[in-house]
């Protein structure tokens, strides 16, 4: 018993070990102000949206790339109707995307998408680009979107990721969790090691990535159950920078309901082990090389969930066995741990109120809301844990989220939100 009560401090010191250089990012992130550029050449660029049954939503991506301030002559649209049932095709072809239709039952997911229309443009269309912004189908960007990653990509960075807001995070707490996530990510993390000078990571849509990568890898080679992350980590060990850029904000639907959120979370999870599976030991090796990018990266896709679990499943076995045996450290143990769990609120608590601050009119809900669920972003984040443990043991595949709440920019920008809303309701 004593045994696991040392262990849990162990762990904890190794926690705070592992990721003290992100509360240095935070005071960076506080501190000092992004870095403008500014572009000499427009370049042509095409944006790409791989979308399965997403009739409801994919019309307003595709008018909000329409509307950028950017030559449209500059901007083709191409929409991967990846195994609809539905009309995508049709809307995206009404709305004026030139549309890809694949049916393809064993390999699913995004990077076999990707993968698939990038060897048939490749093959049928004679324009070049210099790049492609890759889109989920529930997106709605910025008017200055293009504009802002142009300026970025003329300053020499051949991979980009970009602002991701919420188009719902006023809607309940589980949308809030992922979208002050997200900012944090933004504002905190990708925001500070532009900074810094080292490379920011992938976050899942609205990134931008040279058309010469695509050419020399003869099209998109990530097939694992997070795509963006392992095509982070594999170009960070290729020794590429990749860029953030600020002011390219792109605004995304999050998931309302638990059995929406444990089946993305799952494949998110199981992915994260599968890119530490295939990539950790050449990032321990770019890590020996002295490559901090490989560090930051080997500490965002396992130790914090490793170290985590390890906690829980070592309490859980104690625990038990303590109250069998009657021992006398049992008060003890169940101390340190309730000690534990409640840093991990406070930390999260913290994080989250941070980024709440800062990002404050970029969150675009009631002020009442924006209160509320900065109490329900540390248990948000906590119910990562059991999914984690879900996700070593179990054969996960990719299943597609549906998307529903159809807005446009101005409506996200505009939209007001009612106060009234208990507790209860939101929860």
């Amino acid at each position: 018993m004593r045994a696991i009560i040392i262990l849990n401090f162990i762990i904890s010191i190794l926690f705070t070990l592992c990721y003290a250089y992100q509360f240095v990012y935070i005071i960076v992130g506080l501190l000092r102000k992004s870095v403008k550029y500014v572009a000499k050449k427009k370049h042509r660029f095409a944006t790409v949206i791989s979308a399965r049954n997403e009739s409801a939503v994919i019309g307003n991506l595709i008018e909000s790339i329409k509307s950028q301030n950017y030559p449209a002559e500059l901007i083709d649209i191409y929409v991967i109707a990846d195994n609809c049932t539905d009309d995508t095709a049709k809307t995206a072809r009404e709305a004026g995307a030139f549309v890809y239709e694949r049916f393809d039952t064993e390999q699913i997911g995004k990077g076999y998408a990707l993968d698939w229309f990038f060897k048939k443009l490749k093959k049928f269309q004679s324009d070049e680009y210099d790049a492609y912004i890759i889109f989920d189908a529930d997106n709605v960007l910025d008017r200055n979107f293009v504009s802002e990653m142009n300026a970025l990509f003329d300053n020499g960075y051949r991979i980009i990721t970009s602002y991701r807001n919420s188009k719902n995070y006023g809607e309940n707490w589980l949308s809030a969790g992922y979208s002050l996530w997200f900012l944090r990510e933004a504002r905190y993390l990708n925001n500070v090691r532009m900074i810094l000078g080292t490379s920011c990571a992938i976050s899942g849509t609205g990134f931008l990535v040279s058309a010469e990568i695509i050419d020399n890898n003869n099209g998109w080679i990530h097939h694992l159950l997070t795509e963006d992350i392992e095509f982070t980590t594999d170009s960070i060990i290729a020794g590429e920078k990749i860029g953030y850029c600020a002011d390219a904000i792109v605004y995304d639907e999050q998931p309302t309901k638990m059995k929406q959120s444990y089946i993305q979370r799952l494949r998110w999870a199981k992915g994260f082990y599968q890119v530490f599976n295939n990539y950790g030991c050449k990032l321990v090796k770019g890590i020996k090389k002295g490559s901090f990018a490989c560090y930051d990266m080997l500490m965002t896709i396992m130790p914090a969930m490793l170290l985590t679990l390890l906690i829980v499943c070592f309490n859980l076995i104690a625990i038990p066995v303590g109250i069998i045996s009657n021992s006398p450290e049992l008060p003890l143990l169940i101390k340190t741990l309730s000690q534990t769990l409640l840093g991990f609120y406070v930390m999260f608590f913290v994080i989250g109120l941070v980024t709440t601050i800062t990002e404050w009119k970029q969150i675009h809900c009631s002020d009442a809301k924006k209160i509320l669920y900065l109490f329900t972003f540390p248990v948000f984040m906590l119910t990562y844990v059991p999914i984690s443990i879900v996700a070593l043991f179990k054969k996960v595949k990719w299943e597609p989220i549906k998307h529903s709440v159809s807005v446009t920019l101005n409506d996200i920008r505009g939209e007001k939100e009612e106060v009234e809303e208990t507790f209860e309701q939101s929860f």
